[in-house]
Parts: C-alpha cells; sequence; structure tokens
C-alpha cells in the first residue's frame, strides 16, 4: 500500500483528555515522524502537530480517532504523493 505524508493538527480544549490522546498517538507511533506541542496557557488549551508516513487508511483511522476523543478537533494536510 502506498504511503503518504500527512499532518494532523489538533486542538486539545479539555486538558483531562490528555492521557487519552497520547495513549492513542502511542498505538500510532511507528508511522509517526515528528510531533509538536504548544501548550497556550493564557486560552487554557494546547496546539499538538502530528507529522506522519503512513498508508491512507491508517491517516483516516487515526485522524478519526484523535477527533472522537472529548475536548480535541483534528484536522489533516495530505501530501500528493
Amino acid at each position: 500500500m502506498d504511503k503518504r505524508v500527512a499532518v494532523i493538527s489538533m486542538i486539545v480544549e479539555n486538558p483531562e483528555s490528555t492521557a487519552k490522546l497520547n495513549s492513542v498517538l502511542h498505538d500510532y507511533s511507528e508511522y509517526i515522524i515528528g510531533r509538536m506541542g504548544i501548550p497556550y496557557k493564557e486560552k487554557n488549551l494546547s496546539v499538538i502537530s502530528i507529522v506522519l508516513d503512513a498508508p491512507q487508511d491508517v491517516i483516516s483511522a487515526l485522524a478519526g480517532k484523535t477527533g472522537s476523543i472529548d475536548g480535541v478537533s483534528s484536522k489533516t494536510s495530505l501530501s500528493n504523493r
């Protein structure tokens, strides 16, 4: 299966969801090539970006799982190749 490079950007507005989010990300760690997290204390939220090199179905599954966590919104951008 062809792999694509993708970025999943997440905004975490519920700090109590962090443990579940980290657990999901750990399950996909073999595909993650980079992660950046920025806490924004003034707004009591965090912004997280995950860069992946994975098959399309894996990217979609991870985006769906992260977006279904309470207090987490996510969007995905994909490379053309």
